[in-house]
């Protein structure tokens, strides 16, 4: 009897445990049950959101790993920050295995949702938005992974942040894709970051759609690894609204995609129109700076075939009329300031500032047709993109 007892104790302890469904309702006490969730969740569990629209006065934070949290679908399931007390973001996440899905972030007073650290997290079928439209004070970003290893965000859709709307900052391997952002200052960026894989994506509407950046300063130094691909970049012409002192102020509305003091980046497959600046534009960082680690220029970027229709005919740019007459009435699709190193493929024709240093202005720039060299090889896409296992959490 003894014996058979202690069996059955050994078996129950070997017996994993089962993860808990907790299930948050809108109305009354909703914000107090959801954050208590939040906080008391073991890993493996599920937080279930049923679908209508929660009133949430202050700002949500996660920081339990292996978690999921589930709405009802993006329009189904709404967080609706307009009432937030604060300016902090609407959710938090520094925990790793974190799946967000099916749910909206509206009218956040700070970023809508940031994931600091948290290393292996999904964003499937979110969607972050400023109700008002284009407007300073909106947050700065919508969806905001930075310090991570392994981001996969998909389905997403971000509207109205007055810095970028999908914006994946210092991390590596990481996929943005199947993703709309409209009418932001950048759709997309991906800044400071390695490995990273941007395809199947739609930016309109926004100031500038994709954006890759290496900034100086900054904790992960060394952005590179990228490939832009398949993706629809049309009618990024809002005029740019970020407050200033922003880096992002300085991009011109109608930039279709910008490399900017990267290196390795293949922009490949996407189509290309109603850009008025520029569909493909590749610079140096202009600003001063002392980090002895940056190098400011843009290296081995790698434009291959894409397709371009009606960009560069209202460039934002110093000089623009003598540009048009020059150019016969509408700019090349790339533009190039001259530095670093840049190639194309095919027979894609741009236009170069021909400078000969980073940050002397365009006052001594020397526009010219572009002469680009052909890529050498084939371009290494080996180990760019999210991590293949976060896959298994969109089912």
């Amino acid at each position: 009897m003894i014996r058979t007892a202690i069996s059955a104790v050994l078996l129950a302890s070997a017996t994993p445990v089962l993860a808990e469904i907790h299930e948050i309702a809108p109305g009354e006490g909703a914000q107090e049950a959801l954050q208590e969730a939040l906080i008391l969740v073991e890993p493996g569990d599920e937080i279930v959101l049923a679908a209508g629209r929660y009133t949430i006065t202050d700002g949500l934070s996660l920081d339990v790993d292996d978690v999921t949290l589930r709405g009802a679908g993006m329009d189904g399931t709404v967080l609706d920050f307009t009432t937030q007390q604060g300016a902090g973001e609407g959710l938090l996440v520094t925990s790793d295995n974190v799946t967000l899905r099916d749910f909206a972030v509206e009218n956040p007073k700070g970023d809508g949702i940031k994931s600091k650290g948290a290393d292996n997290i999904v964003y499937h079928r979110i969607r972050v938005t400023w109700t008002r439209g284009p407007h300073p004070e909106n947050g700065a970003y919508a969806v905001y992974p930075v310090e991570s290893t392994g981001v996969l965000i998909d389905g997403v859709k971000v509207t109205g942040a007055s810095d970028a709307g999908i914006y994946v900052g210092q991390s590596n391997r990481i996929t943005v894709r199947n993703s709309i952002a409209e009418a932001n200052v950048a759709g997309i960026e991906i800044e400071n970051s390695r490995n990273a894989l941007v395809e199947h994506n739609i930016a309109t509407r926004n100031t500038g759609g994709i954006l890759v950046f290496d900034l100086p300063n900054l904790p992960v130094m060394g952005g590179g690894n990228v490939i832009v691909r398949n993706n629809l970049v049309v009618a990024n012409d809002t005029p740019n609204f970020a407050p200033p002192g922003n880096i992002v102020a300085g991009v011109r509305r109608g930039t279709g995609i910008m490399v900017m003091a990267n290196e390795d980046v293949l922009i490949e497959g996407n189509m290309l129109s109603g850009n008025p600046t520029a569909p493909v534009m590749v610079i140096a960082y202009v600003q001063p700076f002392e980090d002895e680690r940056y190098n400011p220029l843009a290296r081995n970027i790698v434009v291959g075939a894409n397709a371009f229709d009606g960009g560069g005919y209202d460039p934002q740019l110093d000089g623009a009329e003598m540009l048009l007459a020059a150019f016969g009435g509408a700019l090349p699709p790339i533009m190039w300031d001259g530095l670093g190193s840049l190639y194309v493929a095919g027979e894609t024709p741009g236009w170069t500032l021909n400078l000969t240093e980073a940050g002397v202005g365009l006052g001594a720039a020397r526009p010219g047709p572009l002469a680009a060299p052909a890529p050498e090889g084939e371009f290494d896409d080996s180990g760019i993109g999210a991590p293949a296992e976060l896959d298994d959490r969109l089912g």
